[in-house]
């Protein structure tokens, strides 16, 4: 069976700025416990990682261990309205159907969970690009990536690391990565810094997304 070329982009901060409907589910989650949200720019740094461990970040500094109670809340808010918060990041659309025109198979990777990605790709009209959407479960067993990716591997049997990149913001989306032996792509429009992703190896840094489909095709090519 011959490889197909595959590109696994990941949601947040990548194809999508989410940051509004975060915030605010987060900051929902936080009063729901009775605590001030306080400056929303703490928990602007903090998205990028699983839920979990945001919620968890934010509830440190309150002594609160309370975080199955937190969860429980932010899913609420963001059901209801946080998701509708995320705007495509401009141009992505269009970098999206470069690379599915040039024979590329998409795959989400996202740690967000299904029923939530699902309604935001659709809402904004980018669910027809992808060949497999791929999200966290309940349990926890797929919200790292390198548990995710190497998920994707195992089912989709046509596709392998060497002929894939995983495109992300974040240092876990290189390490996720770097972890099943696929090369990572960091993306600088989303919510990590460049320093961020040299210090975790990314193999190449795309500035724009006008650049994102030139360059994915041109490391997939050789």
């Amino acid at each position: 069976m011959p490889m197909a070329r595959s590109v696994l982009l990941d949601l947040d901060g990548t194809l999508v700025d989410s940051q509004p409907g975060i915030v605010a589910s987060c900051s929902a989650a936080l009063r729901a416990l009775g605590h001030e949200p306080g400056d929303a720019r703490e928990i602007r740094r903090a998205i990028g990682p699983p839920l979990e461990d945001i919620l968890q970040a934010l509830l440190r500094p309150h002594g609160d261990d309370r975080l199955d109670q937190a969860v429980a809340a932010y899913r609420q808010h963001y059901g209801e309205s946080g998701l509708l918060g995320s705007e495509p990041y401009p141009g992505i659309g269009d970098a999206l159907c470069d690379m599915r025109q040039a024979g590329l198979r998409l795959y989400l990777a996202t740690s967000k969970r299904d029923v939530f990605a699902r309604r935001i790709l659709e809402n904004l009209q980018l669910a027809t690009y992808f060949d497999g959407i791929y999200c966290s479960v309940p349990g926890g067993q797929l919200d790292h990536k390198p548990q995710l990716l190497a998920h994707i591997l195992s089912e989709q049997r046509d596709i392998r690391a060497s002929h894939s990149l995983m495109v992300g913001d974040r240092r876990h989306d290189i390490a996720g990565a770097h972890a099943v032996k696929m090369r990572g792509v960091g993306v600088l429009w989303g919510y990590g810094s460049r320093d961020e992703l040299e210090a975790a190896g990314a193999d190449r840094l795309v500035e724009r997304t006008a650049d994102l489909a030139r360059i994915v095709l041109s490391m997939l090519n050789g």
